[in-house]
């Protein structure tokens, strides 16, 4: 295994560290290609990245060793590094592609995002929704996800798809940001409600796994302050290097599987379609919340 090599992005020079190294056993992917897969789609990671809160979780000697999450920018960071503080946590802020690949090197398989932006914190920029399965059935995640897209709808609302990069969907909705965590969180429970009564049989809102049986729990309250989701372009820490893919609302078809798309499908999949997650980073039409809540407060009384 070579000792490392040095690179330099965007006029910062970076060593990695064990280049040779294998992050990825089922796919002999190294800490090198990983890398450089990484750099390709950084034009992609870091729009929504931009000044927003950053956990990493860590495989320092890949995926089928031990783990850890990181949000305190490591003491060695270097001064070109951008940090944010919150509470007592220094966060590292992935500002560029050097950020990127410094974090990289440190074998930061995953990339963690807050709703919240640094400039703006405690105000949400999406109501975030995280559909995940209970047992092993895709399926029945994109039934869920299609009948969000349709109550969202109903709301006058809607949103941009994307993989988990693990088993699950995850749905953004563009707002305003002009709304508290508690305001969306209003909302999102109304609608969480609202599905299960539509569909008992497929969807849930109980938070213990092993109480929900065979139903797809439809999560709203990973949506809050201080909590985050993994990013879109982000890869996962498993088998196959997996990444958190934005999708259009038209693949959602039965048989689709997250595990379609990895670091080596991933670059011919964008230069094809384009990036359908630019509908959030984008939006010059973001959502106003103000009659949804005024009809809450109605229903209230």
């Amino acid at each position: 295994m070579s000792n490392g090599r040095t690179v330099q992005i965007e006029g910062q020079e970076i060593r990695i560290s064990n280049p040779d190294k294998i992050l990825f056993p089922d796919r002999s992917l190294t800490k090198w290609e990983w890398i450089l897969h990484l750099t390709r789609l950084a034009p992609y990671i870091l729009p929504y990245a931009h000044r927003r809160y950053l956990t990493t979780i860590r495989w320092p000697d890949g995926i089928e060793k031990e783990s850890f999450y990181q949000k305190n920018a490591p003491p060695h960071c270097p001064d070109w590094i951008s940090t944010a503080r919150s509470g007592n946590v220094n966060y590292v802020l992935l500002a560029d592609t050097p950020t990127l690949v410094w974090l990289a090197n440190l074998a930061c398989l995953e990339f963690h995002l807050s709703f919240d932006r640094v400039d703006d914190p405690g105000v949400p920029t999406e109501m975030v929704f995280d559909i995940d399965p209970s047992v092993e059935d895709f399926n029945r995640v994109i039934e869920t996800a299609l009948l969000t897209r349709e109550a969202l709808q109903e709301l006058e609302l809607d949103g941009v798809v994307k993989t988990s990069g693990a088993t699950g969907l995850q749905i953004y909705v563009p707002i305003e940001p002009a709304y508290t965590f508690k305001q969306t969180r209003r909302i999102s429970h109304f609608l969480a409600n609202y599905l299960v009564s539509r569909r008992p049989d497929l969807i849930t809102i109980e938070r213990k796994v092993d109480k929900r049986g065979e139903k797809v729990y439809f999560d709203y309250l990973q949506h809050w302050e201080g909590k985050s989701l993994i990013a879109p372009y982000s890869t996962r820490a498993r088998a196959g290097a997996p990444v958190s893919t934005p999708l259009t609302w038209d693949e959602l078809q039965p048989g689709l599987t997250p595990r379609a798309f990895t670091v080596e499908t991933i670059h011919k999949r964008l230069a094809l379609n384009g990036d359908p997650f630019q509908r959030v980073n984008r939006s010059k039409t973001p959502y106003r919340l103000d009659a949804i809540l005024a009809f809450l407060d109605k229903e209230k009384k």
